[in-house]
Formats: C-alpha cells, structure tokens, sequence
C-alpha cells in the first residue's frame, strides 16, 4: 500500500504569519496520522522554517514510498533537519 493511502499529513502553524516572517518563539505542530487508526504516529514541535522543511520532505516521502517504508524511514526521526531521515 502506498504512504499516502495509509497516512495523513497535519501541519499547524502557530501563528498566521509564513515561516520566513513568523516570530522567533513561535513554534509550529507537523503530524502524521495513521488513517485507518485514526492514531498520531509521528509528532513534531518545530521551528516554523524546520516545520515547513519538514513537511515538504513528508509530503515528497507519503508521494514516493510504500506505507512501511515511510514508517520505517522516519520513526527514527527526533526533529534534527540537519539530516533526512532514514
């Protein structure tokens, strides 16, 4: 089954403005939910800038990979966007 059909991206923003403008202290929610489960598999607090990197490598990954690969790839994963995970 592909990621995509398996899971939900969720991405909130703390605050109205985009990342390149957000506040120093803001920080923004990145979830992944299992669809069928209705759970929260992979949870995120992030720097509006990692958030938004973040959810473009997610988005890229749920497009690409089947569903145990992506989980496979980013349950390791701890908010560190220095590195792709995996």
């Amino acid at each position: 089954m592909r990621a995509k059909a398996r899971y939900r991206l969720i991405v909130r923003r703390g605050g109205r403005a985009p990342a390149a403008f957000a506040a120093p202290e803001r920080v923004d929610h990145v979830e992944v939910v299992d669809v069928d489960e209705g759970e929260v598999v992979f949870y995120w607090d992030l720097l509006p800038k990692d958030a938004k990197r973040v959810a473009g490598l997610l988005r890229a990954d749920l497009l690409a990979l089947e569903d145990r690969e992506f989980f496979e790839r980013w349950a390791s994963f701890e908010g560190d966007t220095d590195l792709h995970p995996g």
